[in-house]
């Protein structure tokens, strides 16, 4: 600042001794003082006419002959403006005065726009550089000489070359806007701001400073006004202040600085000021941490004379008692009590509720199983999640169940198992030869060599006859081992019904699931024996059921020669067995339906949860021949016994008709007339002998 006021003094020094307009002495004495960084920024607009000009030239060097000029002294730059900037020489560009005015008279007008605003700001970026021979911590001062109103905005950039420390005189002549001149100039505006009515008298400004300028103690002999402080300069003076305090916009009283005002303190509650300086405070009920700055709320829990029940909690000027998650504080504020939520109803619990302090969970009754939304609760269906132990029907009650049998069946003393009721003794079975009761129900068998009758009651004595015959038996993961082997003794029982043989009848066996396998071909085994025996050796596959596949392999290669097949030129019948116990995974229709047309006679068995329909499309003309089903795997053995019947050569039957034996006077005439009637029929039958039918009508 002092330096700045310092700068202010040379400039005026030199405006009052053109003012003086006195001869110079040649090497008279100069007013000297610190260095200074001095830019020349003249108007060159086409305004400014050329006798003009030249007076305005004569003006700078005026003022730079009483300067003390130097690199290491004053500085001097110049730049002209019109519509565009010009440098003519900056401030390192000459070291003397001779080389200085040289530069000056060599300068020519650019005689165009007036762009005050584009000058400044080349001034700032661009004169005062280090590049340009600006000097750190040297005074930057710019003189503007102008005769016009600038052509563009001159305030906010001259104000940002103020805030860079720049001390701008502003000079007008003639027809210069005393509004723009105190916009671009620094303040205190009476020291920084001239205006004369043409260049001619643009030496006159400078009249009322050639007292001020040379070692003249303003503090001290002039009426100063400053209120605390009065700093004297080179032909000037300013007014400061005691420090806490600022100078006022007029430039001699001051004013305490209230920093708590201002804002420019960082106490967390109260502020005390004082002139330049502040203290803090807290508000009641806190006090000042160690940092003088923040506060903390006075611990009143920390007195140990709360008696809370549970938690003590401070609060301003005072504390509170707080109860634990799950309690509520009672009416004399320091006692606590576990709210029960189950007592007060305040739950949705279907059943049974559980309390713990302020919260609660649900049960169940024994029985009953607590739902996914942890509120209601389901029966336990101890049946339907298979945790029992029923062997036939199982009957759920709340997490218990009961045993059951089928009809046919009684429930044995253990209460789970059951015993098959003998049916055979119960009813007139009509059994020919033996009876043998099954759930429910009962059947006929007949002795080693001969088979039941159609009226599946009687006997007879047909064997069967040479046929080639492939069982396909399901063994995916439904059967189930237990039922397997009573799958195995299925096949087993067929084969007891069959001749046996290489030249009689031939056996093969396929087992399928996700994949189909052959067990052994036609032409492996040649007696009943071999064939049982390589039967309870095969191994059960588990997995799927493609029952569509299984037919495709049986007719592709089952019944190839390949396999043991006769040739189809000998006529022997070729027999496809389907045993299975659920929906097929695969299409059937395709090759259910090339299996007949390849002359295959098609049986299909089917159990538990086999497809009635499915079975029937596999079955051959007639279906009810060829297609049996039981919902049980223990009930299999009597569709074994049916099939033999059907595996049998159709022979044709004679029927004897006895009209009322009732009317033979006695058994003797009877049995002389039935024999009659054999005869008759003997006489005329061809070999093989035919199987005959007893008609007796009543």
């Amino acid at each position: 600042m002092r330096r700045l006021r310092a700068l202010s003094g040379f400039i005026l020094l030199a405006l009052a001794v053109l003012a003086n307009a006195r001869p110079k002495a040649g090497q008279e004495q100069k007013c000297k003082s610190g260095p200074v960084d001095l830019v020349f920024l003249i108007d060159s607009s086409r305004s400014v006419r050329p006798h003009e000009f030249e007076t305005m030239r004569k003006f700078m060097i005026d003022i730079l002959d009483t300067l003390d000029i130097g690199l290491n002294a004053t500085r001097v730059g110049v730049v002209q403006y019109s519509s565009q900037v010009r440098s003519e020489f900056s401030l390192k560009t000459h070291a003397t005065l001779a080389s200085m005015v040289k530069g000056i008279n060599q300068i020519i007008p650019l005689a165009q726009g007036t762009m005050t605003g584009l000058a400044i700001k080349y001034v700032m970026n661009s004169a005062f550089t280090v590049e340009e021979g600006d000097r750190p911590k040297v005074p930057n001062v710019a003189v503007i000489v102008t005769d016009g109103r600038p052509q563009d905005r001159v305030a906010e950039v001259a104000a940002e070359a103020r805030e860079k420390g720049i001390e701008i005189y502003a000079v007008g002549v003639a027809r210069a806007d005393m509004t723009s001149l105190r916009a671009m100039a620094s303040p205190p505006f009476e020291d920084h701001v001239f205006l004369v009515e043409s260049f001619d008298l643009i030496h006159q400004f400078g009249l009322q400073f050639q007292d001020k300028l040379c070692g003249v103690d303003l503090c001290l002999e002039s009426e100063h006004g400053c209120e605390q402080i009065c700093e004297s300069s080179p032909g000037s003076f300013h007014c400061l202040c005691l420090p806490g305090y600022t100078l006022n916009d007029d430039g001699k009283t001051c004013a305490a600085i209230d920093l708590c005002a201002e804002g420019k303190h960082d106490c967390e509650q109260v502020c005390v000021s004082s002139p330049g300086s502040f203290t803090c405070d807290c508000n009641k009920g806190y006090k000042l941490n160690d940092d003088k700055k923040t506060c903390t709320m006075i611990d009143f829990c920390s007195f140990g004379n709360h008696s809370c029940d549970h938690e003590c909690v401070s609060v301003l000027n005072g504390y509170h008692c707080r109860c634990n998650e799950g309690y509520r504080l009672l009416d004399d504020g320091k006692t606590c009590q576990a709210i029960d939520l189950c007592t007060e109803g305040k739950h949705d619990c279907e059943q049974i509720c559980i309390s713990a302090p302020g919260v609660f969970s649900c049960d169940c009754n024994e029985g009953y199983t607590l739902n996914e939304d942890k509120k209601t609760c389901a029966p336990i269906d101890l049946c339907a999640e298979g945790k029992h132990d029923c062997e036939q029907i199982c009957i759920s009650a709340p997490g218990v169940f009961t045993c059951d049998c089928n009809k046919g069946f009684k429930l044995n003393k253990d209460k789970k198992t059951c015993t098959n009721m003998d049916m055979c003794n119960t009813v007139e079975h009509g059994c020919e030869h033996q009876c043998v009761s099954t759930p429910g129900s009962y059947y006929c068998i007949c002795p080693e060599g001969q088979l039941l009758q159609d009226d599946g009651k009687s006997c007879g004595t047909c064997k069967s006859a040479n046929i080639d015959l492939v069982l396909l038996i399901d063994g995916s993961k439904s059967v189930r081992p237990q039922n397997f082997e009573l799958v195995k003794k299925f096949v087993n029982q067929v084969v007891d019904s069959l001749d046996v043989s290489a030249h009689g009848t031939r056996v093969g066996l396929v087992q399928y699931s996700s994949r189909v396998r052959t067990e052994f071909p036609l032409n492996m085994y040649h007696t009943a024996d071999e064939i049982k025996a390589a039967v309870m050796k095969v191994e059960y596959m588990e997995k799927g059921t493609m029952t569509g596949l299984a037919l495709k392999h049986m007719l592709e290669n089952s019944f190839s020669e390949a396999d043991g097949a006769r040739p189809a030129s000998r006529n022997i019948p070729r027999i496809g067995l389907v045993f299975t116990d659920g929906r097929s995974q695969d299409d059937i229709t395709e090759y259910a339906k090339k299996a007949k047309e390849a002359g295959i006679t098609m049986y299909a068995v089917g159990v538990g949860k086999a497809v009635e329909d499915e079975l029937r499309e596999i079955a051959s003309e007639p279906v009810e021949k060829h297609f049996y089903y039981t919902t049980d795997f223990t009930a299999i053995s009597t569709i074994a016994e049916n099939l033999k019947l059907n595996v049998c050569p159709e022979e044709s039957q004679g029927e004897i008709e006895v009209k009322d034996p009732c009317a033979c006077e006695s058994l003797v005439e009877f049995q002389q007339a039935t024999m009659s009637s054999l005869e008759q029929i003997s006489s005329t039958e061809t070999v093989p002998p035919r199987r005959h039918r007893l008609t007796v009508t009543l």
